[in-house]
Formats: structure tokens, C-alpha cells, sequence
């Protein structure tokens, strides 16, 4: 599975819609994570503010490193085997793509096309895919 450059460009344009309401889009997310997933609520201990700043700051690189696939397959791996450390399973990269996609979605309203979402789908699939391995392989 491999995401095109049409599909990287808008992710990194639909991105950068979001990245002004970080705070409020990161708020959308786990809101929506822990209704529908409510078993991961205890993995996070912290102050919610800075985990969607940090949760926003990942995305950010994520998002830049898509044209650079080779180098941002090391770091999603370490991301991954991090997370097993905190509790998370293989099931729970499903709600937590659907809350991505939830969020984006409500973010950037009019233009969250069926193009971009599927470009999100797509790269949210492929990053996924490259972790689980990573973490349970």
C-alpha cells in the first residue's frame, strides 16, 4: 500500500487548516476516542491540554514526513513499541483512526472532501500497518 503526491498534498494542505485550532481539534479527538473507545481512557495520566499538543505535534511530523516514507518508518516504529509500554493494543489503532478522521472531518467542515478523506484513510492505513508490525510482529 503506498499513498500518491496528490494524496500526500492534501493531507499537508488539509493539515494546515487544522493546525490553528490544534487545542480544539486534539479536544475533538480524545473526546471522541474515549466515548467510543472508552478502555484507553486510563492510559492517559496526564494533563489532556499537553497530551493534544503532543498528539498534534506528532501529526505534524507525520504529516511532513509522508514525501520521505524511508525516514519516517524508524520513528513510527519506535512510536509503536513505545505505546505497547502504555497499554495499547492492535484493536485500538481502529477507534483511534476513526477519531482521527472524526476530528479532521469536523475541523475543516466544508472542506473535508471525499478526496481527502480517503487520502487520510490511505495514509492512516499505511502508518498504522508499518506500527502494528512494529509493535506485535
Amino acid at each position: 500500500m503506498s499513498i500518491s503526491r496528490q494524496q500526500i498534498h492534501l493531507i499537508q494542505d488539509s493539515f494546515a487548516q487544522v493546525e490553528p485550532i490544534a487545542d480544539q481539534a486534539a479536544e475533538i479527538f480524545y473526546n471522541y476516542l474515549f466515548y467510543y473507545a472508552p478502555e484507553t481512557r486510563p492510559m492517559f495520566k496526564g494533563d489532556m491540554k499537553s497530551q493534544g499538543r503532543k498528539l498534534m505535534s506528532t501529526l505534524k511530523i507525520a504529516v511532513k514526513s509522508l514525501e520521505d516514507l524511508e525516514s519516517l518508518v524508524p520513528v513510527l516504529q519506535k512510536l509503536a513499541r513505545d505505546h505497547v509500554k502504555y497499554g495499547v493494543k492492535a484493536e485500538h489503532y481502529t477507534p483511534v483512526g476513526n477519531s482521527l478522521l472524526y476530528a479532521l472531518r469536523d475541523g475543516l467542515g466544508d472542506s473535508w472532501t471525499p478526496e481527502t478523506r480517503q487520502a487520510w484513510v490511505d495514509a492512516y492505513r499505511l502508518i498504522a500497518k508499518v506500527m502494528k508490525e512494529a509493535a506485535y510482529s
